[in-house]
């Protein structure tokens, strides 16, 4: 697949009423938002099955359905929720990713998924678990779900095969069993925790796509205690602790993108994005969306050439931040 420099994310367009939700959403604006990106050049959208326990792949699937050049479009299995219980938090299994991949097929209205990804490692608990004493016995095996997952590429149901938030180790695990085609780390300039799984994708022949480039909005350069504070009760921002303890530090690196933005033209969540996509090895980076003036706001991202100065003082500011991971590619 030749993919454009950003892709199109599903996550927040999955409305209201479950665990990770960032509030009310309205499916117009989404189906507008996706459209509108993919008339400005933009070719893949990234969503999940637990977006909105199935309804953003739903929002999805009408909004490529009568394209005339359809994007490609990427989810995920193995956050399962219970349906008796949409508050509770989903939970991390792959025991069922034959029948997921079914429903999905059908949210999404198409013939095949064209890159399939397993969300988290299969624990067996839920997804707020810290693991701190292992995982459940009732875990699947990473080789065992990598092999369906091959055997549902082989089958033609999806087209590539990926792997989300898994760390080297189990990179290599799963390697051995079936090739990689692509994985999908969270990466920012607040998050450089996952360089060591972007290095080794860039070893192995593996795409490398890049989830929270803009860290959940923080580093779009519109946040502000106030507007946390304004935030619906039901958006998972509200009371994460970057938005509450950590948004100080967090804040400064964003200003510190402020002036690198004026002198570009461009807005600050462009220049946030461009800064992941400078990084060997990465293939493209994920950005949500709620309509379409925020698809404005990263569009430029995909031919902002950053100069050795900018670069020098993005560099500084992270240095600077309390966040992990090498300040520099």
């Amino acid at each position: 697949m030749d993919l454009s420099r950003t892709g199109f994310g599903s996550w927040a367009i999955g409305g209201a009423g479950w665990r990770w939700s960032w509030g009310g959403q309205n499916d117009s604006d989404s189906i507008a938002a996706i459209r509108y990106a993919v008339e400005h050049g933009v070719n893949w959208i990234d969503t999940a099955a637990v977006y909105g326990h199935g309804h953003s792949e739903e929002v999805v699937g009408k909004a490529v359905a009568g394209l005339a050049e359809a994007p490609y479009v990427f989810t995920k299995a193995g956050l399962v929720w219970d349906p008796d219980d949409p508050a509770a938090s989903p939970r991390r299994t792959m025991a069922q990713v034959r029948r997921e991949a079914e429903d999905s097929l059908r949210r999404l209205g198409v013939e095949a998924i064209d890159l399939y990804q397993v969300h988290w490692p299969d624990t067996g608990e839920s997804q707020d678990w810290d693991g701190a004493d292992g995982p459940s016995p009732n875990a699947t095996p990473l080789e065992e779900y990598w092999r369906t997952m091959a055997d549902l590429k082989a089958e033609g149901k999806v087209r590539a095969i990926g792997l989300s938030n898994h760390s080297v180790a189990e990179l290599e695990a799963a390697e051995r069993v079936a090739h990689v085609d692509a994985v999908q780390p969270p990466f920012s300039a607040l998050n450089r925790t996952a360089a060591p799984e972007i290095a080794w994708a860039a070893g192995h022949g593996t795409g490398v796509i890049v989830y929270s480039p803009l860290e959940s909005g923080l580093l779009a350069g519109r946040f502000s205690p106030e507007r946390v504070a304004a935030l619906s009760d039901d958006d998972w921002r509200k009371t994460h602790p970057n938005f509450t303890t950590g948004l100080a530090t967090r804040l400064a690196v964003t200003d510190a993108l402020r002036p690198i933005a004026e002198r570009h033209g461009v807005p600050v969540a462009s220049v946030a994005v461009a800064w992941t996509l400078i990084w060997p090895g990465i293939t493209g980076a994920i950005v949500g969306a709620r309509d379409a003036a925020q698809v404005d706001g990263w569009l430029p991202a995909s031919t902002l050439t950053l100069t050795p100065e900018d670069l020098s003082e993005i560099t500084a500011a992270i240095g600077a931040s309390a966040t992990d991971g090498p300040a520099t590619p």
